[in-house]
């Protein structure tokens, strides 16, 4: 039997490549795909040679996710262990000043990307014993988040798509699962947003929110990948938000108000 192997969208930068560095080292094969060559390249210089081939797709093209997994196929044996549905982009600020194109890039993006994936990888996770689907969420999606409201739509329909599938793939030896990561210190959150000087990482610092380090989504994806929970919260953040949308969800609309305007720097993942 060939060694494990995870094919990962998103994977030039951020949680993507800390995910790739992870489990390569655990010594998976890596199928890093993205949109950006260079980061795709900057990710597999870090892993070790041999571990990994390399996808140049948008997730929004179904042509290019097929042409994608043949080709990640025949590097990895056949094989697809872990198809981990992570790419995504965060755009924020008030509803009605979000342009309808902008609303529909993050829609195709954050939740079509996710469906185009599963659709395309089916018949290889099928063909793998134990094979998982792992879909990066948002600590966004246990409540709806003023001024992110699309993008925390977004993340909703992925947790909603996560639980649903996780019972229709049960009989196919598929399991699903998701992370939900609350701000996750990449390069991000170093910009800065239209209604503000100061870099994301300053003001959320300035408001006493956390941010946790990227390895520790790494590591998250890991256990879900291995464990039993559907959702695996990512930081104090997430975790806070996934009990309270449970047991107190009229007190969401606090720390809601408290994350509305920070923009798209400042998005949750």
């Amino acid at each position: 039997m060939g060694r494990k192997a995870i094919f990962i969208t998103g994977g030039g930068s951020g949680i993507g490549r800390a995910v790739a560095r992870h489990f390569a080292a655990q010594g998976w094969f890596v199928g890093i795909a993205d949109v950006n060559r260079t980061g795709i390249d900057e990710t597999a210089a870090l892993l070790p040679e041999g571990a990994s081939s390399r996808h140049v797709m948008d997730v929004r093209d179904r042509d290019q996710w097929r042409a994608a997994l043949d080709e990640f196929a025949a590097a990895s044996g056949g094989r697809l262990d872990v198809l981990f549905n992570n790419a995504g982009i965060g755009s924020g600020g008030q509803f009605l000043d979000m342009p309808p194109e902008e609303a529909d890039r993050l829609i195709a993006i954050n939740f079509g990307g996710v469906v185009n994936g599963i659709y395309a990888a089916m018949p290889l996770l099928r063909a793998t014993p134990g094979a998982t689907i792992l879909n990066t969420g948002s600590a966004s999606g246990f409540y709806g988040v003023a001024g992110l409201a699309v993008y925390s739509a977004t993340k909703f329909a992925v947790r909603g798509l996560t639980e649903g599938l996780e019972i229709e793939f049960a009989k196919y030896g598929v399991k699903v699962r998701s992370l939900m990561p609350g701000f996750i210190d990449t390069p991000l959150l170093d910009q800065v947003s239209a209604d503000s000087n100061e870099p994301a990482r300053t003001r959320l610092a300035e408001g006493g929110f956390e941010i946790s380090p990227v390895e520790r989504v790494a590591e998250a994806a890991w256990e879900a990948v291995h464990g039993n929970r559907v959702h695996v919260p990512v930081g104090k953040l997430a975790k806070r938000l996934a009990r309270l949308s449970r047991w107190f969800p009229g007190l969401i609309a606090k720390q809601s108000k408290k994350i509305d305007g920070l923009g798209a720097v400042s998005t949750p993942h």
